[in-house]
C-alpha cells in the first residue's frame, strides 16, 4: 500500500494580524532612525498608542444605530360614525403601520384633551401582532373629549395621530313648541308642529287619537317643522325628540279639529208645546263661533218662526255678545194648529260671511 506523504504546512498569521505585524516592523525601523536624535522614546510611545487603538477599533462589538421615529410611524384612530354619545365609556379603535407590527417593538400611547385643556396621557398598550388595535373601556368626561395616539419605541415618540373627537352628552334635549298651542283649534285636516330643540335631533310626532304619525329632523340651529294629520274632535298629540347622543324627551298637547267655517247652533226652550196652553212663550238661542271655533262677538242675528195656521214671526236684528250668543223670546199665538213649528236663525258677519241653522218644535193636543 502506498502511503500519503505528509505535507508540512507553515503556520501563518491571520490576515488582520499580518497587517499589524507589517505596521509594527515599519514603525520599528523608523524608531531606529530616530534613535540618534533622541526621538526613539516618542516614536515608541506613538507606536504603542496607535497599535492599541487600532486593535480596540478592530475588535470592538458594533452598537446598533437608533433611528428617530418619523411621520410614517404615526398611528391612526378610527373616526366614530356619530361623535355624540350618552355612553360613559367607549372603545377606541385604530391602526399602526405594518412595519411596526410584532411583539416588543413599541407601545401605543393614547392622549385626551378635555375642552380647551392640553392633552394628557390616558393609557398605553403594547404593539400587537396585527396592524389593528383596540383600547377598550376608555372613560369619557361630560363635554368634548379629543383623542390622539402616538407610537413610543427605541427611537423616541412619533408625531400624534389626527384628532378624533367624542362628545359625552347625557342630558335630555329641551323641546320648545312655537305652534300649535295646547288646546288650539285647527281648521284643517293636518296640523304643522313647529318648534326648537337640540340641533340634529330626530323628531317623532304621533296622534294618539287617530294613530297617525310623522317624523322629521331638527336642522343645524335646532329648528323643526313636522306636519301631522288630525281627525274630528280632540286629538292627543305626542312629540318625541331624540338628540344625536341618543337622549330622549317628550311633550304632549291636544288640538281640536275645527270646521273651518262660520258656525251657528240654534236651540229652543222646549221641543213640544200643548195646543191647550196657547198662547205659549218660547225662547230661541243661537251660539255663533268663528272658523277657529271661538265664540264670535258682534255677529248680526235674525230669528224666525213658521207656525201652522199662523203668519211667519220674525225677530228684529240682534247681535251676539262676548260669549257668542244671542237670545230671542216670542209667543206662539192662540189659533195655531197642531203640527211642526219651524225655527230658523240667519247669522251675518262682515268678516266670515253668513250662515244659518234650523230646529223643529211640535204643537201637540
Amino acid at each position: 500500500m502506498t502511503g500519503h506523504r505528509r505535507v508540512e504546512r507553515t503556520r501563518r498569521l491571520a490576515l488582520p494580524f499580518r497587517f499589524l505585524f507589517v505596521i509594527a516592523v515599519l514603525s520599528l525601523g523608523g524608531g531606529v532612525l530616530f534613535a540618534a536624535t533622541g526621538g526613539l522614546g516618542k516614536a515608541a510611545e506613538a507606536i504603542g498608542s496607535t497599535f492599541s487603538g487600532f486593535v480596540a477599533d478592530l475588535t470592538a462589538t458594533p452598537l446598533p444605530s437608533t433611528q428617530p421615529l418619523s411621520e410614517s410611524t404615526t398611528p391612526l384612530l378610527d373616526e366614530p360614525a356619530e361623535p355624540y354619545t350618552n355612553q360613559p365609556t367607549i372603545d377606541l379603535v385604530g391602526s399602526i403601520p405594518d412595519e411596526l407590527v410584532g411583539a416588543g417593538k413599541g407601545r401605543i400611547r393614547v392622549y385626551v384633551a378635555l375642552g380647551d385643556q392640553d392633552p394628557g396621557v390616558v393609557t398605553q398598550i403594547p404593539v400587537g401582532r396585527t396592524s389593528r388595535f383596540i383600547v377598550p373601556g376608555v372613560t369619557l368626561i361630560e363635554g368634548t373629549n379629543a383623542f390622539t395616539a402616538t407610537i413610543v419605541g427605541p427611537g423616541g415618540e412619533s408625531d400624534p395621530s389626527p384628532v378624533v373627537t367624542y362628545v359625552f352628552d347625557a342630558t335630555k334635549p329641551r323641546i320648545t313648541l312655537a305652534s300649535p298651542k295646547d288646546g288650539a283649534v285647527v281648521n284643517a285636516k293636518s296640523v304643522q308642529v313647529v318648534g326648537q330643540t337640540q340641533p340634529r335631533s330626530q323628531l317623532r310626532v304621533r296622534n294618539a287619537t287617530t294613530g297617525a304619525s310623522s317624523i322629521g329632523q331638527a336642522d343645524a340651529s335646532g329648528h323643526f317643522s313636522v306636519i301631522l294629520a288630525i281627525g274630528d274632535g280632540t286629538n292627543d298629540i305626542g312629540i318625541t325628540a331624540v338628540d344625536p347622543a341618543g337622549n330622549e324627551n317628550h311633550l304632549v298637547l291636544a288640538v281640536r279639529y275645527g270646521s273651518g267655517a262660520l258656525g251657528a247652533s240654534l236651540s229652543g226652550s222646549a221641543s213640544q208645546v200643548k195646543l191647550s196652553s196657547l198662547p205659549a212663550l218660547t225662547q230661541l238661542t243661537v251660539v255663533v263661533s268663528d272658523p277657529d271655533g271661538r265664540p264670535l262677538e258682534g255677529a248680526r242675528v235674525t230669528f224666525s218662526l213658521t207656525v201652522p195656521n199662523v203668519s211667519a214671526i220674525t225677530s228684529p236684528t240682534l247681535e251676539t255678545g262676548g260669549d257668542g250668543t244671542a237670545t230671542w223670546s216670542t209667543l206662539i199665538p192662540r189659533g195655531a194648529k197642531t203640527g211642526q213649528v219651524s225655527a230658523t236663525v240667519i247669522v251675518q258677519t262682515s268678516q266670515y260671511g253668513q250662515t244659518t241653522d234650523r230646529m223643529v218644535m211640535t204643537i201637540v193636543k
